[in-house]
């Protein structure tokens, strides 16, 4: 595939438009079992979009099980360019956004980076290091290349904070459950359905929760109240163990758990 993906926001709107709930899984790029094959198979799965992680050397957000994968991926000599050709090769019919951080955007160029994501099919970008405050010139690039910018809506943000974030998001806002980086929880915080609640009334974006849904159950309690969650370190964590079927088979229940709630 080449040129524009799927339209992120059009997607996830779909589904909750429809009275269902999005379930977006995230992989590292760059990791062993991380291919086309696997994209495709998250697909088959149910996913309503794919969030695909360019590696980097300090993924502040991320916890252990991730930034293992981050540090394998980038000892294997992943560089972005892999990450979005990998994307490019998959030619998924649902939508693809792409986490990083700042500094290989800035390091590319902007400017750069979103073009040449767009031209591999990506349609949004997460970058939690940039926040919303200093994000108006990179949303800006974003809706030139028809790439959503994905903001992060975190606990205890004020409520001027929040309504920045609405206002500036496409696609959806994901709103992080808890404070810390990500990583499986005991039990789903309660901070994620505040988040939800308190972005409810500023934004008919899609609002989809991440960081800590570690089980199917919490997946399902999170959609009690939220538009769809964003699925990350389980799944990787199969992968680390070796084993892309299984990862496949997880993330065919954490949809079947969603669907069902």
């Amino acid at each position: 595939m080449t040129g524009r993906g799927p339209d992120l926001e059009t997607a996830l709107r779909a589904r909750r438009d429809g009275g269902g709930r999005a379930f977006v899984p995230y992989v590292t790029g760059g990791l062993a079992g991380v291919d086309a094959d696997l994209l495709h198979g998250l697909e088959e799965a149910g996913a309503d979009a794919v969030e695909v992680g360019i590696p980097f050397s300090d993924p502040i957000m991320d916890g252990g099980v991730i930034q293992e994968a981050s540090r394998l991926a980038l000892e294997a000599g992943t560089r972005p360019a892999d990450a979005l050709a990998m994307v490019k090769e998959a030619g998924l019919s649902i939508p693809v956004a792409v986490m990083t951080y700042f500094n290989p955007v800035l390091h590319h160029g902007p400017a750069e980076f979103l073009a040449e994501a767009a031209g591999s099919g990506v349609s949004g970008v997460i970058v939690p290091d940039l926040p919303v405050d200093e994000g108006e010139d990179w949303a800006g690039l974003c809706a030139k290349e028809s790439v959503a910018p994905v903001f992060l809506a975190a606990p205890g943000s004020s409520p001027g904070r929040l309504r920045r974030i609405a206002e500036a998001a496409r696609g959806f806002v994901y709103c992080v459950a808890t404070y810390g980086v990500t990583g499986k929880r005991e039990r789903l915080a309660g901070t994620a359905e505040e988040v939800v609640g308190a972005l409810r009334p500023l934004t008919d974006l899609p609002l989809l929760v991440g960081v800590g849904i570690g089980t199917p159950g919490q997946a399902a309690q999170a959609c009690s109240f939220a538009d769809g969650v964003v699925v990350g370190s389980a799944l990787v964590r199969r992968l680390l163990e070796g084993d892309p079927a299984g990862a496949l088979s997880l993330a065919r229940e954490f949809r079947g758990a969603i669907s069902a709630a």
